[in-house]
Parts: structure tokens; sequence; C-alpha cells
């Protein structure tokens, strides 16, 4: 199918983009990002052999991967889209990941959440490098505030960072400031770089990349959650 050759061929890319970087190979996971797609394309790159997904939505996440992990053994699922706080029991429910946090309200929240379940998902501070006021994330200059409470405060274990440069502006500048932020806090993942412009991501430093419609092919609609 379609889907799975493009899986192929993202893999490869992928594979060329990080030996030209001078980084270990397989130093960088592909997130395919399945948010509003068809049930078909999805089991398509399921059967190719992906096994990391990220969903936008609590919602539709609880929709279709219950039985699609019955099915497809070892997927890990991540949360790439804004968490909020009255889904966070469902979300530590669904996702081995969360790339979304922001703020500090929700850290809290996260906490409390997370020491009630007793096992805490891969995080994720996501910053809002371009200071779009309609885009969720934490403006750099207010990231070291966040990552100290999250750490000294909430004992979360922050992993990495996490970004989505306006989508006018040349993405170079944003991967490499957030490069930079994750270096200076020591963080080690940074989930950067999507359909676009993922290899120029993984030139910059990308643990993770978001891959949605250059490996799953245009978006069909999905009604928003209540």
């Amino acid at each position: 199918m379609l889907t799975a050759m493009a899986l192929q061929d993202i893999i490869a890319r992928i594979a060329a983009a990080t030996a030209a970087a001078g980084r270990p190979a397989g130093s960088v996971v592909l997130v395919a990002v399945s948010k509003v797609q068809p049930l078909d394309r999805i089991e398509a790159v399921l059967a190719a052999g992906q096994r990391v997904f990220g969903e936008n939505r609590v919602q539709e996440a609880e929709g279709r991967w219950p039985p699609l992990r019955a099915r497809f053994p070892a997927v890990e699922l991540h949360l790439v889209g804004p968490l909020q706080s009255n889904k966070l029991a469902r979300a530590l429910e669904l996702f081995d990941a969360i790339h979304s946090l922001d703020r500090d309200s929700l850290a809290r929240r996260l906490a409390r959440a997370v020491e009630a379940r007793g096992s805490c998902p891969t995080l994720f501070v996501q910053v809002n490098t371009g200071r779009e006021p309609q885009k969720a994330g934490v403006v750099p200059e207010e990231l070291p505030a966040l990552l100290a409470a999250c750490r000294t405060s909430y004992g979360l274990p922050i992993f990495g960072l996490m970004a989505i440069p306006p989508a006018a502006e040349d993405p170079g500048p944003h991967f490499e400031l957030l490069r930079g932020l994750a270096d200076r806090h020591g963080l080690a993942g940074l989930s950067m770089g999507m359909s676009d412009d993922f290899e120029r991501a993984i030139g910059c430093g990308a643990t993770h990349v978001r891959v949605g419609s250059a490996l799953f092919g245009a978006r069909e609609s999905f009604s928003a959650e209540p």
C-alpha cells in the first residue's frame, strides 16, 4: 500500500539525515502522527512495522487505540497536542509520552495524577519559540521557572523540549533555539521537525520527529472534543 511505501521512504530519509549529521544510527524516533487519519491508513502503517504514533486529542485516541493495541503489540502512543487538565487521568491511561506540558498549573495537577497512578509518562515541555499568541507553549524566558517547579516542587522527570515553529518562518533558528535551551538545562530529548522539515530538525539534534501528512496523506476532518 502507498502508506507502507511512504513509511519506508521516511525511515530511509531519517537514516540518511542522521548519518549526514554524524549521529548514531537509530538515535531519532519517528512519531507517526495519526491524528484525524482513517483507520485503514493507520492499520497499513502498523502492518508495515511502525509502532510509535502521535495523537492530538485524548477523545480521538480513546476511540481507536485500545482495540488497535490489542491487535498490534508494543505500540507506543504519544500525545502531541494540547492537554486539558480535565483529561489528565484519561491521558495517563492512554499515552506513554506527553509532548505538550506547557504551564505550571498543568504540571501541578499532572504531578498529583502521576502520584496517584504510580507511574509517569515520558514528558516534554512545549516551548513557544515563535511567541505566537494563538499557540500553546511556554515562552523561552519562562522556561527555567517551569522546569525548576517541575523538578523541585512537583517531582516530575522532564525528558525534553518540544516546539512547533511558526509556519511562515524559517524553522532552522527555532530548532537551534530549542537545542540551546535543552543543552542549557541538561535535557536529552528534542521533539521537533514535521513532514516538511524533519531532516533539517535532525541536523539540529532532534531526537523525535513528528511526521503526519508525508506518511499518511492529507488529513480528514474530525469533530472537536467537547
